[in-house]
């Protein structure tokens, strides 16, 4: 007998709480075993490390579908705390996964053994165990062309239109439990999307600009690039975390080059952390090391950890560990310095 949508989306995701993990005792085991319970250990301490360093801005980069997983309130958690100054990341994350939650939807327990022609025809998309309404992710796209429509008709960067979708869920109200979008905008931590269309954000823009062929919104990826290059020669000092690799990580790993191009000289990353399970012997920017990120001026060394492991596994330990070690770290606000 075939299943209905209902009998599908029933379950749905449930979100991390790191509020609730002892993590402390569990990195200090680590940090005495081996293998990658000792990188991950030793990465929570150097996160630890960064954040009580009262001259470094921290950096958050995300990829890979891993709000749906239900790190979404681990994040919101770091940004409400203090623990996280700016963010780069896919467009997925953001959009497709934060914002679309934002908006009441949500995501469910799936699996991968499932017949994928009978979910497309029942309209729901499969993330590997994870489903979600295709026609609920339809609405997400054209609440995201409705905000383009209130805008005067120019190009922005990803973090300015980010803002406005921040914006738009203070004003509409936000029907979930908690937004990453929502959290960074009352927090003033900028979040840059650099490759923004590919994600709803870009069905939504597409229909805005056909229906204005003349005068509509666009997104500018330099925008973004020199308004976080701007960040980092304003901060000097910073540190990244990253979960996965992916443009977010390249682009944040730049924006110590393009300084340099524009004759404003600034350090390395003086700390970087990347939970990955990319192989590094292809070559593939996901799994580049930050060691080798040195040659290209962009991460300092020896302040760096590679932690080999899946990213819904590490970083809520990580996330738990330096939200119960570090306490009234001081606020940024580094959404303001773009203020007019």
């Amino acid at each position: 007998m075939n299943k209905s949508k209902k009998d599908y989306l029933k379950n749905p995701v449930e979100h991390v709480d790191i509020k609730k993990i002892d993590a402390i005792p569990i990195v200090e085991m680590y940090s005495k075993m081996a293998f990658s319970a000792r990188t991950l250990a030793y990465g929570a301490m150097l996160y630890e490390k960064m954040l009580k360093d009262e001259e470094v801005t921290v950096i958050l980069t995300l990829a890979g579908s891993i709000f749906s997983a239900g790190l979404k309130n681990a994040v919101c958690d770091l940004i409400r705390n203090n623990l996280v100054d700016v963010i780069v990341s896919t467009g997925a994350i953001i959009v497709d996964q934060d914002f679309f939650e934002a908006l009441g939807f949500r995501h469910y327990i799936g699996s991968p053994d499932v017949d994928d022609k009978e979910l497309n025809k029942l309209h729901i998309d499969r993330i590997y165990d994870t489903f979600i309404d295709e026609d609920e992710l339809r609405i997400c796209d054209m609440t995201v062309a409705e905000i383009a429509e209130k805008l005067e008709p120019k190009p922005y960067s990803s973090r300015e239109f980010i803002w406005e979708m921040g914006k738009y869920l203070k004003e509409k109200g936000i029907k979930s439990d908690d937004s990453v979008i929502f959290a960074a905008y009352e927090k003033n931590v900028p979040i840059f999307v650099p490759a923004f269309s590919d994600c709803s954000a870009g069905f939504g823009l597409v229909y805005h600009q056909i229906k204005h062929p003349e005068k509509h919104i666009s997104i500018d990826s330099v925008k973004d690039f020199r308004e976080l290059t701007e960040l980092k020669i304003s901060a000097k000092e910073t540190g990244v975390v990253m979960l996965g690799g992916g443009v977010p990580k390249n682009f944040t790993q730049d924006i110590v080059v393009c300084a340099d191009v524009l004759e404003k000289t600034v350090p390395m990353h003086k700390y970087a952390i990347q939970i990955t399970v990319a192989d590094v012997r292809d070559g593939a920017l996901s799994s580049s090391t930050l060691r080798e990120a040195h040659s290209w001026g962009k991460v300092d060394f020896p302040n760096t950890e590679m932690i080999y492991s899946e990213i819904t596994v590490a970083f809520p330990i990580i996330a738990a560990y330096v939200y119960q070690k570090v306490k009234n770290r001081k606020q940024r606000n580094w959404a303001k310095i773009f203020e007019k």
